[in-house]
């Protein structure tokens, strides 16, 4: 004789069959806030049919909101634009090792995680941009050199509480150790133009109001500067050159975006597709085109605009190394009176 199961036994089956499989879905928490990523979003969908959830904020509010949800977080993925917020994000166990064959293959050993914890997808590069009608690029050499007498009042540059800065302080750190680091951020204070304010593309507008002469700013803003839908942010951009720092020596400081694996993705398998199709030539490509970032992938060639900045040498320090001086970079900052 066959026995039937009562309704409610068999909806209760059902539902814990389908709790077990994967939904449809990939969970990110991206610090990053720009539309070359979500259009990438938009094709991963219409490639793979995976929706991507994106939730943007501010990367220390994720990165606490992650530590908060604990192994309830909906988050599989974490983007931030700064490898200093990523080591952190790892140190604080929030984050899983990925699948690293693809990762190995493309990217550079100095831009990943070497546990696969995490993994850059685009690189920025920190320059000097300054004014051309008022600078001679040879009077330009090292980030060092910005502390000499003949830069007194003409430097710009964000504040301490920048996450670009406190990596680029780490990377000195790493190199010079401590107390020439704190010897390097005073001399740069007293040399400064302004008291630090705005981001990057001020820095720039700063030099051409007669404000500054040079600041030190990330290469993807000139990007955006000089294809801005404003004309005279485009015609200040056209004023200024880059100049890449420590080309005789160690190279010029490069900072990643970032993704990872959380510690408790619940689509586990989704979350490797999403970061495997950031990673392919065509979405690098994207990343270089929209948004003026290097690309990650070091078997592509850059755009056209980037190498119109010209080739350079990067500082190859592995970037999991600076997360052991964030701590410190920010005993600097302060003791230096960076604001």
């Amino acid at each position: 004789m066959i026995r039937t199961l009562p309704l409610f036994f068999i909806f209760i089956l059902i539902l814990l069959s389908s709790c077990q499989t994967d939904q449809n879905v990939v969970n990110v928490y991206s610090g990053r806030h720009y539309q070359a990523d979500e259009r990438l979003f938009r094709e991963f969908t219409r490639q793979t049919g995976i929706v991507v959830n994106l939730v943007k904020a501010d990367t220390d509010q994720l990165i606490n909101r992650l530590a908060l949800e604990g192994t309830n977080t909906p988050a599989d993925l974490f983007i931030t634009a700064d490898a200093g917020r990523m080591i952190q994000c790892m140190e604080k166990g929030l984050l899983q090792p990925m699948d690293a064959e693809v990762i190995e293959d493309v990217v550079p050993s100095n831009l990943r995680d070497p546990n696969f914890y995490w993994t850059g997808f685009t690189q920025r590069a920190r320059v000097i941009v300054y004014d051309k009608e008022r600078i001679n690029p040879t009077a330009l050499s090292t980030y060092e050199a910005l502390t000499e007498t003949q830069w007194n009042n003409k430097v710009l540059v964000r504040s301490s509480q920048n996450h670009y800065n406190q990596t680029l302080m780490a990377s000195l750190i790493a190199v010079h150790g401590k107390e020439k680091a704190l010897e390097w951020a005073r001399g740069l204070v007293n040399n400064m133009a302004q008291s630090p304010r705005g981001n990057d593309r001020d820095q720039v507008k700063a030099i051409a109001a007669g404000v500054g002469e040079i600041a030190i700013v990330n290469t993807y803003y000139m990007g955006l500067l000089l294809n801005s839908p404003n004309a005279e942010e485009r015609n200040i951009a056209a004023r200024m050159g880059i100049f890449f720092p420590n080309q005789q020596d160690r190279g010029t400081h490069v900072n990643i975006s970032g993704i990872a694996l959380t510690a408790h993705a619940s689509n586990i398998q989704n979350a490797q597709k999403l970061i495997e199709f950031m990673l392919k030539e065509e979405s690098q490509q994207v990343l270089m085109d929209q948004n003026y970032e290097y690309p990650a992938n070091k078997h592509l060639e850059w755009s056209d605009l980037l190498q119109q900045w010209g080739t350079f040498k990067s500082d190859t320090i592995p970037l999991d190394k600076l997360g052991a001086h964030l701590s410190q970079a920010m005993i600097v900052f302060n003791r230096a009176g960076w604001q």
